[in-house]
């Protein structure tokens, strides 16, 4: 199992003051933000081959720079990382433009919601948004084939799920924690929709909130951990209302406090 250490910090830049910007502090009495903006300060992740990792969180609050940081390290200790969305798409028809086995084809373009005749006849350029991101997925799968000679593989996808309806999300999302049990293929995904997580069934769930806190929770099939083991760090700034920190609390870089609580502490 790999302990992934993350340390995601952001330098505000120097900006000029102008008409504009000093009627809006006037407006609202704020001011350019200094200093570091930290999303993640030795914040620790388990992950091993073949996991299905899910970071949620609303728009802003770090689950992206999260799945970035861990892909960065993941790759750094010899994984494949692929992303579907910087995939080139070759102009053929989608069950000739996988690169492996017809029938390992069609399963993977029906396991990304592509399964009827007519679309596996089409090219990349005739699908919908939708239908062309779904392609991705599928193309992305086929190239994290899983051999004995080759590092372990991770498809790494932000918003994975923002161009589905909801349905057919929870169905890709089912298709896809089917996949990684039967292809030990690892999934890093990203989204602004936890409804996806029943289906989804993530090993690790990273979830993020706008006031800083980061909450994971291991959700493996191991029946010595009843209930899944929960970890929580939560970032406070100084200025605001953070509860009481515990004796593991420490001040970190920009006036932040690190507070970091366990299930089993909290017993």
């Amino acid at each position: 199992m790999r302990h992934l250490v993350l340390d995601i910090a952001y330098d505000f830049v120097p900006k000029q003051r102008t008409l504009r910007t000093a009627q809006v502090m006037d407006l609202f009495g704020v001011d350019f933000e200094q200093g570091r903006h930290v999303v993640a300060e030795k914040l620790c992740l388990p992950i091993q081959a073949g996991d299905v990792v899910l970071f949620t969180g609303p728009s802003g609050s770090g689950k992206s720079s999260l799945l970035r940081a861990s892909s960065a390290t993941l790759e750094t200790e010899g994984c494949r990382i692929v992303w579907p969305d910087r995939l080139d798409l070759p102009e053929q028809p989608l069950v000739d433009a996988l690169p492996v086995p017809l029938q390992d084809a069609l399963d993977l373009l029906a396991a990304c919601g592509l399964s009827e005749a007519r679309l596996l006849l089409r090219t990349p350029s005739e699908l919908s948004d939708g239908q062309r991101y779904r392609f991705r997925l599928a193309l992305g799968l086929a190239g994290c084939r899983d051999t004995a000679e080759a590092a372990p593989s991770f498809l790494a996808a932000d918003e994975f799920t923002a161009t589905l309806d909801r349905t057919l999300a929870k169905v890709v999302a089912f298709n896809l924690r089917r996949l990684a049990d039967r292809r030990r293929v690892g999934f890093l995904l990203a989204t602004t929709h936890e409804d996806v997580a029943d289906d989804l069934a993530p090993d690790l769930h990273v979830r993020c909130d706008l006031d800083g806190r980061i909450t994971v929770i291991e959700q493996r099939s191991d029946p010595s951990q009843v209930p899944p083991r929960k970890r929580t760090i939560s970032f406070f700034p100084i200025s605001g209302s953070p509860p009481a920190p515990d004796p593991t609390g420490r001040t970190l870089l920009a006036g932040t406090t690190a507070v970091i609580t366990s299930a089993s502490s909290a017993e």
